[in-house]
């Protein structure tokens, strides 16, 4: 190689980005799963979503709900893959259409090229993540809930009144850290 490596325009980067994402993702995927199996995905899940759920406490602004920041959160990070998410706001809660998932997409265009995927499919995976999240960090009286649906989801963010039958939902905010 020689000179100077002319910048990146803005939508090379945000590729070369998804891309190192995407690689120490699965590296950590088949990792953990070579050397520690399913219990060891159960543990990293229970680790990622305390740390996540830390992270976004410390971030939350003020004047916003930790429900809608942890709903925003993952719009944002569908919307990093180019999903076509759209959010609905409700009397109840929120909902996050997601019909044509951006990371099942690019995951697919991955496979295509010859990259070996730990899972063969995402969905599963980041349905238990952001359940366990959304468990640590949204309000107690906020259900959190994901339906597949094609090759895309639907979130649902949804208040309760509180002391209704949602108690011992792994989806209930606020679990213990």
């Amino acid at each position: 190689m020689t000179g100077e490596p002319s910048p990146l325009d803005p939508a090379d980067k945000v590729d070369l980005w998804r891309q190192r994402f995407f690689e120490a993702q699965a590296a950590a995927e088949e990792f953990i799963l070579g050397e520690h199996g399913e219990e060891g995905l159960a543990a990293w899940i229970e680790a990622n979503s305390r740390i996540t759920a830390q992270l976004l406490r410390a971030q939350r602004p003020a004047e916003v709900s930790a429900t809608d920041h942890f709903m925003t959160r993952l719009q944002r990070q569908l919307l990093l893959y180019d999903s076509a998410v759209t959010s609905e706001p409700r009397p109840s809660g929120t909902v996050l259409r997601n019909p044509d998932c951006g990371i099942l997409r690019y995951r697919r265009r991955a496979a295509r090229a010859g990259v070996v995927l730990t899972f063969s499919s995402p969905c599963p995976y980041c349905q238990e993540l952001n359940t366990a999240i959304a468990a640590r960090y949204v309000e107690p009286e906020v259900t959190v809930s994901c339906e597949q649906a094609g090759d895309g989801c639907t979130w649902r963010a949804e208040s309760h009144a509180p002391g209704e039958d949602a108690a011992g939902s792994p989806q209930r905010g606020r679990a213990g850290d």
